[in-house]
């Protein structure tokens, strides 16, 4: 198996995607690691202080390291202001993704913009045999962005993974996966 070629930053229209580093911190914290409707969908706890973003950041920058995972801050091109974070989880060819974005930048295109520019990327990768991810059922906004960037409705999965901000209670879960 060969090593994972992610690139440190890529650039779209509006945006810049980079690789997380410590400096990110604080942007990152109050952006939207700290906020309840933020992080509602996603699959590690709110963030109560600086503290806990830094050390995701210390697991983030050594699980890149690894060939594991790859973060990246997400940030608008022409402010260079972080509006929220995108993450590869790499199991030996089987890919897993995700984001999260700044309540302030909801419902403004810029999921779909950088979930298709890692998806290129991804796509030309010779040893990724699945591009997949999967999403809490009642979560309507992802689910309109996974359909925009291609991928297609695999299963529904009833009282399926536990979102520890919603109470850690099962929830029904819809899995993705992008034809490759």
């Amino acid at each position: 198996m060969q090593r994972l070629l992610v690139p440190e930053k890529i650039e779209t229209e509006r945006l810049v995607l980079q690789r997380l580093r410590y400096e990110d911190a604080e942007e990152i914290f109050y952006a939207y690691a700290s906020k309840d409707e933020a992080t509602r969908f996603v699959s590690w706890p709110i963030h109560q202080s600086i503290r806990d973003t830094r050390d995701f950041l210390r697991y983030a920058r050594s699980a890149w390291t690894a060939g594991l995972d790859f973060s990246f801050s997400i940030r608008l091109k022409d402010s260079f202001r972080l509006i929220g974070g995108f993450g590869i989880v790499n199991d030996f060819g089987k890919i897993q993704f995700g984001y999260i974005l700044s309540p302030t930048q909801w419902g403004k295109g810029f999921a779909t913009e950088a979930t298709q520019a890692v998806l290129r990327i991804l796509k030309t990768q010779p040893d990724i045999y699945r591009i997949g991810t999967f999403v809490d059922a009642e979560n309507t906004a992802s689910i309109r962005v996974l359909h925009k960037c291609g991928l297609k409705e695999e299963a529904r999965l009833p009282n399926w993974f536990r979102f520890v901000n919603q109470g850690n209670e099962p929830k029904d879960c819809i899995l993705f996966t992008l034809p490759l």
